[in-house]
């Protein structure tokens, strides 16, 4: 597979574990020595999460599929290059503690390296 086709590949099966809460199949895309961050803003108030290695990360996409459902996911645009992709998406964010619902853009800048996920920056914002 061309490295193109393993991005995509990648982001598809990223993106599907997310939407269908599929914490298992979303841990297996990462590699075990990987770094996560996420940064972004919900309702005026910053949210940052920044972790290395899988085993460190790991509670906080467990915390990510237990309290955060996605819908109407939208994949709007991808850029790849090599192994390193910019891809940008919408969906409607829900938290299952408050029922409250928000439109949501989301840009992923990922670095794959043998087939799993070696860097993973996630940047959001309600639309």
């Amino acid at each position: 597979m061309t490295e193109r086709g393993m991005a995509e590949s990648v982001i598809r099966e990223l993106h599907g574990a997310r939407v269908r809460g599929d914490l298992a199949g979303m841990c297996q895309l990462f590699a075990a020595h990987g770094t996560f961050r996420i940064a972004g803003a919900s309702d005026g108030k910053p949210i940052s999460v920044a972790a290395d290695d899988l085993e460190a990360f790991k509670p906080w996409l467990a915390m990510m599929v237990k309290v955060f459902r996605v819908a109407n996911y939208e994949l709007v645009t991808e850029i790849i290059d090599g192994d390193r992709a910019a891809v940008l998406w919408r969906a409607d964010i829900r938290s299952r503690i408050t029922g409250v619902s928000v439109a949501t853009e989301l840009v992923d800048l990922i670095e794959i390296r043998d087939g799993r996920i070696a860097r993973y920056n996630e940047l959001f914002t309600p639309r």
